[in-house]
């Protein structure tokens, strides 16, 4: 039942994290990229996740109840962050019509390697919540 309760979490956690990050996204580049750039804008939206993740994880853990174990906790981060990668890989290229190597070869360096280390706190943020 653990891992069902991971797996449920991270359908969960993914859901939020992409809905904010979603709506985040269009307020990017309607209002900030044509003010500031691709790459400021996208430096000034990262806190903004990184806020979203951590309260996200937050309030997860508590209300699904998910134990206070690495396991647990550690499966729905990853469970939430392999949905999310699904769905950027599989459906937002798709819609973009990009391979993933144009994908990887259009990322700004800079912001490429803040998005990576976000996606790498996003799985390991329910492990670290407090009971």
């Amino acid at each position: 039942m653990p891992g069902f309760l991971a797996l449920k979490a991270g359908a969960a956690y993914f859901a939020l994290v992409f809905g904010a990050g979603f709506l985040l996204g269009v307020a990017r580049l309607l209002w900030l990229v044509p003010r500031v750039g691709e790459r400021n804008a996208e430096l000034i939206e990262e806190p903004v996740m990184l806020a979203v993740i951590y309260f996200a994880a937050r309030f997860l853990t508590r209300r699904l109840a998910v134990p206070a174990k690495a396991g647990p906790r550690l499966g729905m981060g990853l469970a939430g962050l392999a949905l999310l990668l699904a769905a950027e890989f599989g459906l937002v290229l798709h819609l973009r019509g990009m391979s993933l190597a144009d994908y990887f070869a259009q990322r700004d360096p800079v912001t490429a390697t803040v998005y990576y280390a976000i996606l790498a706190r996003r799985s390991a943020d329910p492990g670290r919540m407090p009971s």
